[in-house]
């Protein structure tokens, strides 16, 4: 559980009715930290852009109980066995930490460690899916997991389970993002599922306090989510109103990830919306090692956004950059591959953990772990242990 009052602060933002991700970023680049936005007078709130004068007043009047309500929160997740993690927080996940609009706050239960679950994919499709669309999630989820990558999908009925209980057949592990809080089981008839996942590694999140239950306005911010925790997005079967859709287009537009669609039958209302995705330029792909394959070519484009700064981290850990350092000895030629990427591979000439990399090259951890995982699928580098080795 948390215990730095600047964490606690953050978690008490969420807890304001009417402040989301985006409010409580521009919040905190005016004021300069959490604590800091807690004990910013009215006129000084009105002066954020978005927070007008009636936000600005709710904000005031919720701050008093939102703090209060901070120590109901974190023992509620005790109590129930989970956990909390915020963007301040060194084992955010990297990935997810990149995005716009990045949630400030993950309660989980189970593992979210990066280095356990990286790489990442997504996998998303109808609740309404046909048995084809079924056997295809649970065959891409077995097969991608067999190879290492962790499958990030949303609970729900039909493709999302059908991937979620692909992975975890399959010995692999799975994330589940969910679109109420960490009270509910939605849907119901997951909860064995659920436990399943956790039992393997794997972990139930949500980005919502512990007692939100489901409602629809929560699932389109929770698809942002699963496109942000995952290098590429994965549609097995979608009809056009889906919203495994939503996930596709923040992959795509607002992520800079790889999307993937399957086809499906031109005549399947089940698969009109996957097979539009294929029109637009989504990869099309008919086995598992394609993926892997597009994900290697596209690496360098990925290491290049990295991890965007944010200022409630940047309290915590240090972005400055330090010059390049004298590449040691090297066991190959490195050949092309990002600079930062580049950095990593020229700094292992030993087997080093993450933040022996970050310190040694002055980098953000979570540069590195994001430089890192995409170096893993190149097949550059492998993981011994809490380190890592040239191959």
């Amino acid at each position: 559980m948390i215990t730095n009052p600047e964490s606690r602060d953050l978690l008490a933002l969420t807890l304001i009715k009417g402040l989301g991700p985006v409010r409580i970023d521009r919040l905190i680049q005016a004021a300069g930290s959490p604590s800091a936005v807690m004990s910013m007078s009215q006129s000084q709130l009105t002066r954020v852009e978005g927070i007008g004068q009636r936000t600005a007043s709710g904000i005031v009047t919720s701050r008093p109980d939102a703090s209060a309500r901070v120590d109901d929160e974190l023992k509620v997740l005790e109590d129930a066995g989970c956990s909390i993690v915020t963007m301040m927080d060194e084992h955010y996940p990297p990935l997810l930490h990149a995005i716009p609009g990045a949630p400030p706050i993950l309660q989980y239960r189970g593992s979210i460690d990066p280095e356990t679950h990286s790489p990442t994919l997504a996998m998303v499709g109808s609740r309404r899916c046909t048995i084809y669309g079924t056997e295809q999630a649970s065959r891409f989820a077995g097969s991608l997991a067999s190879a290492g990558f962790t499958i990030v999908s949303g609970g729900a009925r039909g493709i999302d389970s059908a991937a979620h209980l692909g992975a975890i057949n399959a010995g692999g592990q799975t994330l589940v993002v969910l679109g109420c809080g960490l009270g509910h089981v939605y849907p119901k008839e997951n909860a064995e599922l659920f436990d399943r996942i956790v039992e393997q590694g794997g972990a139930i999140i949500s980005e919502l306090p512990f007692h939100t239950p489901p409602s629809s306005e929560n699932f389109p911010a929770r698809n942002r989510i699963i496109s942000g925790l995952s290098l590429g997005t994965l549609v097995i079967e979608a009809g056009r109103r889906s919203g495994a859709l939503i996930t596709a287009r923040h992959a795509v537009e607002d992520h800079s990830r790889e999307v993937f669609a399957i086809p499906g039958r031109i005549d399947s209302s089940a698969s009109g919306g996957s097979n539009d995705l294929l029109k637009s330029g989504a990869h099309l792909v008919t086995e598992p090692g394609e993926i892997i394959e597009i994900l290697e070519r596209s690496a360098a484009g990925h290491l290049n956004h990295g991890v965007r700064h944010h200022p409630a981290r940047s309290s915590a850990i240090s972005t400055q950059q330090s010059s390049q350092p004298s590449p040691p000895h090297t066991q190959e030629p490195i050949g092309e591959v990002d600079p930062v990427g580049r950095s990593i591979l020229e700094s292992l000439s030993e087997p080093k953990t993450g933040d022996q990399i970050a310190e040694q090259l002055g980098l953000e951890p979570g540069q590195v772990r994001a430089a890192a995982t995409m170096l893993e699928i190149q097949g550059r580098i492998k993981r011994a242990g809490s380190r890592f080795e040239r191959i």
